[in-house]
């Protein structure tokens, strides 16, 4: 089974890049705007629409506040299975995002992994520029 690995090394801390990670239903607005161009929830799913046309049902597996990982599932029918996560480190003065999917069938993984290095040039853009969280940074 392919497994995808991506990681970028953000100058934002991991805490704010953490809040937007977890806020799972405005993909389209706070993560990867203009690569995500629609989010509606379903109940504990979210359903994903993509600049490509492509729609997916992402069921949300995990949602990891100490770890800060998100885990998530896509169901589609071109794709028999797809279990991805993201995970957010402090690396330095900021962070470093890494997400990995595993995809069935092998096929899958060109077009998920090149969707994947698109989605992360969106994140970056948007994740590089973010404003410290309040009280990030301040003397106690």
């Amino acid at each position: 089974m392919p497994s995808i690995h991506k990681e970028v090394l953000l100058q934002s801390s991991p805490e704010a890049v953490w809040d937007v990670v977890r806020d799972i239903g405005e993909v389209h607005t706070r993560f990867a705007p203009g690569f995500v161009t629609d989010v509606t929830m379903d109940g504990p799913d979210r359903i994903v629409t993509f600049a490509n046309g492509f729609v997916a049902r992402e069921v949300i597996v995990d949602l990891d506040e100490t770890a800060r990982r998100l885990a998530y599932s896509v169901r589609s029918e071109r794709i028999s299975h797809h279990n991805a996560s993201f995970q957010v480190f402090a690396a330095g003065d900021g962070a470093r995002l890494v997400w990995i999917a595993d995809v069935l069938p092998a096929e899958a993984a060109v077009t998920v992994g090149g969707m994947m290095a698109d989605g992360l040039k969106a994140a970056q853009a948007v994740l590089d520029a973010l404003p410290p969280l309040h009280g990030e940074g301040q003397a106690a």
